[in-house]
């Protein structure tokens, strides 16, 4: 069963921060090209600081960007910068944005702790492949802070809990604030203490098995570590102590705002061939349709089939993609599902990447030779400058597939999806101490 509770999140104090847009980030892992140096600036209190903070010379056990972290957090609460919630609570964030066709929407979220569980419980399930090194550096965070900052996205069946939840913020002015990254997302967030509608969400939330992380897999798979340590640690702890849970933010399967964004590949500093011959050799697997402009590429991406994917190339000049033979995947992947074999960011890293390229696993893990980006105008600008070789333009993952992948318990390969928007830090906050009690 899919166990939720309300805690005593700490918060930032709206008496000293009365604009929460100059505190709140984007998750740690999407804090880059110079976002970090643009959120410091914005206030000495940015989350940021904790979550993914400046690295210095200095360095070492004695000072580090964990020690750090733990010493902003715990002289934040002394300022009074940051305060803690007096009696348990949801809450509650709804994330309005406008697509690239023009409508608008709104996803729903409710933010509360997730009772832990490993994969092969069936409560919850991963859909992407994780890497070591990030786990490490949130686990290090973890143990020096022993708080949650960071969100795990999770999906869940059912569309009930958001009228309950509805209902309770209706009237209610909460909070309204916008990131300064997806700067178009209005963000509006809610506390909701009344015990009566908490009962009633835990009770609807709590038959319910195969949620999916959305986003959020190292931060998930640390959380399962570290609540493993402080077993070892503390055997006589209770069930409800905090290191037992993890704060998530749970969406429903069934929102309409629920948007996968497709996840760009840039090849840089690769110079094994130039794109006549990348084309030519590719032709082993795929239609190649060269096209005049950007805009014919993404229009002939819109309409992909099923049965054939189709991914866009540019190299200065603009080309399409199709898969030419879906038994060709069959035939090199027998042992894995027919799901995952026919996932576009299979096709392109099995087919394209690895056997045409020539770009193995390992330095794709690595990332030798790659470079992930949600704006493919960042791809063809690189491009243009001289700075990479290819651009390869995907279509999204389709929430089906997610699903269909999940349930086969396959793994997608990584930056598979990107649900748009992200969900933010510095909203709300979770002690997870060993004295923590839930």
């Amino acid at each position: 069963m899919a166990t939720i509770r309300p805690f005593r999140g700490v918060r930032y104090n709206p008496e000293r921060i009365p604009d929460l847009s100059a505190v709140i980030s984007q998750p740690y892992d999407r804090v880059r090209h110079g976002l970090q140096d643009k959120y410091y600036d914005l206030s000495p209190y940015n989350i940021v600081r904790i979550i993914k903070g400046k690295e210095q010379p200095e360095n070492g056990d004695a000072g580090n960007v964990y020690t750090r972290a733990r010493d902003y957090y715990h002289t934040w609460l002394d300022k009074g910068v940051l305060i803690r919630e007096q009696s348990p609570a949801l809450y509650v964030l709804h994330q309005t944005f406008t697509l690239p066709d023009g409508s608008t929407r709104t996803r729903k979220g409710l933010i509360a702790a997730f009772e832990l569980s490993r994969f092969d419980e069936g409560v919850v399930l991963p859909h992407e492949r994780t890497l070591s090194g990030p786990k490490v550096d949130r686990l290090n965070l973890l143990r020096a802070t022993a708080v949650n900052f960071g969100h795990i996205f999770m999906l869940y069946p059912g569309d009930r809990i958001n009228g309950l939840l509805d209902a309770a913020i209706e009237g209610q002015p909460g909070f309204e604030l916008r990131e300064l990254f997806e700067r178009d997302v209005v963000q509006r967030f809610w506390v909701v203490s009344d015990r009566q509608v908490i009962q009633a969400v835990v009770e609807e939330m709590a038959p319910k098995r195969n949620l999916i992380i959305a986003d959020g897999h190292h931060r998930y798979e640390t959380a399962l570590n570290y609540r493993d340590e402080m077993r070892t640690k503390h055997p006589d702890a209770p069930p409800n102590a905090g290191f037992n849970y993890r704060m998530v933010t749970l969406v429903s399967m069934e929102d309409p705002g629920l948007v996968i964004l497709p996840t760009h590949r840039l090849i840089h500093s690769y110079g094994r061939m130039g794109g006549r011959e990348a084309l030519e050799r590719a032709q082993e697997y795929f239609e190649v349709t060269p096209v005049v402009d950007r805009a014919t590429l993404e229009a002939a991406l819109a309409q992909a089939e099923p049965t054939h994917p189709r991914f866009g190339f540019y190299d200065g000049t603009y080309a399409v993609l199709t898969l030419r033979d879906p038994d060709v995947m069959e035939r090199l992947l027998p042992d894995r599902a027919p799901d995952w074999r026919m996932l576009d960011v299979t096709i392109l890293h099995e087919l394209f990447i690895e056997r045409v390229l020539g770009i193995d696993k390992a330095a794709v893990e690595r990332k030798e030779n790659i470079e992930y980006l949600r704006d493919p105008q960042m791809g063809y600008d690189a491009v243009d400058r001289g700075e990479a070789e290819f651009l390869l333009v995907m279509n999204p993952t389709r929430m089906e597939q997610v699903r269909a992948c999940t349930a086969a318990g396959e793994k997608m390969p990584q930056k598979s999806t990107d649900f748009y928007p992200k969900v933010i830090s510095g909203l709300v906050m979770m002690p997870v101490e060993p004295q923590e009690r839930l």
